[in-house]
């Protein structure tokens, strides 16, 4: 992974993202692309986290639905989502999200264990906090975001 030896210690790169109003950080070393989804097709009988799958660029991408993996209600905005291109074991992957935000370079060590009153549903996805200026960043801890996969594709 992309960490830099600096004074004040490692730093660790993420790629913002927002999702149902609350900000995400996913590691960049594991994203591959961002890109707007289009054409995606619907997988029959596939759990509802699974938006569909798509083509991208000649590869076959699961579209995970970030909103509904986390419990959160559909997007009323109208507003056209976003996808973090992710892997996992080989496979490719898009997860939907609100709004791409900017890198953020932090210091590894100012990663904080889940605090205790955040959300359930954001916990058991998250690697981890940022405390940000009036803000929490919750790190996405992208194999468990995707761990449900196969249960997720089973038709």
């Amino acid at each position: 992974s992309r960490k830099t030896q600096s004074t004040e210690g490692a730093m660790v790169e993420y790629v913002t993202a927002m999702i149902g109003g609350q900000l995400f950080g996913l590691p960049i070393s594991r994203v591959q692309d961002v890109f707007m989804p289009e054409r995606v097709t619907r997988v029959p009988l596939s759990s509802r986290e699974i938006a569909g799958v798509l083509n991208l660029r000649g590869r076959i991408v699961t579209v995970v639905d970030m909103r509904a993996r986390l419990g959160l209600p559909k997007a009323e905005d109208g507003k056209v989502p976003m996808a973090v291109g992710v892997d996992l074991r080989g496979e490719s992957y898009g997860l939907l999200i609100d709004q791409i935000g900017e890198v953020l370079r932090l210091p590894e060590d100012g990663k904080e264990e889940n605090p205790v009153n955040l959300d359930p549903r954001m916990a058991k996805l998250a690697g981890g906090v940022h405390r940000l200026d009036g803000q929490l960043m919750v790190v996405l801890d992208v194999d468990r975001v995707l761990e449900l996969a196969p249960e997720m594709m089973a038709a």
